[in-house]
């Protein structure tokens, strides 16, 4: 699935989460908004996620994540991966068009409607059309700077856009 218009990147790193998401949203080559929120907290504010993807489909995603979070008591490996279930098998759920990251103080989980759940081996994660420049940016400011994950977040979403003409610098943080 290639999800376009966005980047959001998760960053583990020096005891920290970040995970940080553009403000563009974009209707084929014409920008609509400048500052969205695709960066929000869930259960308690003990996870992060960020969405690519078609808006209300990310909101159906959203309160699916959140009633596998309250059914399985925060634990968010298990919910990712009951969601990842229930989305690929559902006959309206697999039709959604957007993906996720999830993060909390012991996991970066990656969502698809494919039915994965993929957890980040060096603790880097990213989405979207500018993902790729943001990911790439984020591993090598871990292995050569000392910024914490915050800043690699921000300097790396800088980064991407400077190069996506899908993703813009109204950078949203949140972390953990």
């Amino acid at each position: 699935m290639k999800i376009r218009s966005t980047t959001i990147l998760a960053v583990r790193h020096k005891g920290q989460v970040a995970l940080a998401g553009d403000g563009q949203v974009s209707l084929g080559n014409t920008i609509m908004k400048h500052q969205a929120k695709k960066v929000r907290r869930l259960y308690h504010d003990k996870v992060i996620t960020g969405f690519a993807g078609a808006t209300a489909d990310a909101f159906t995603l959203y309160d699916k994540l959140e009633q596998k979070l309250e059914q399985y008591n925060g634990n968010l490996m298990r919910a990712s991966v009951e969601l990842a279930k229930e989305w690929r098998t559902d006959k309206y759920l697999r039709k959604l068009e957007a993906m996720l990251i999830a993060v909390n103080d012991e996991h970066s989980l990656l969502l698809s409607g494919t039915g994965d759940v993929i957890e980040a081996d060096k603790g880097i994660l990213a989405i979207g059309s500018g993902g790729p420049y943001a990911q790439a940016a984020a591993l090598a400011l871990v292995e050569h700077s000392d910024l914490d994950a915050e800043s690699i977040c921000r300097a790396a979403m800088g980064i991407a856009a400077h190069i996506c003409v899908f993703t813009n610098e109204s950078i949203l943080i949140e972390k953990i």
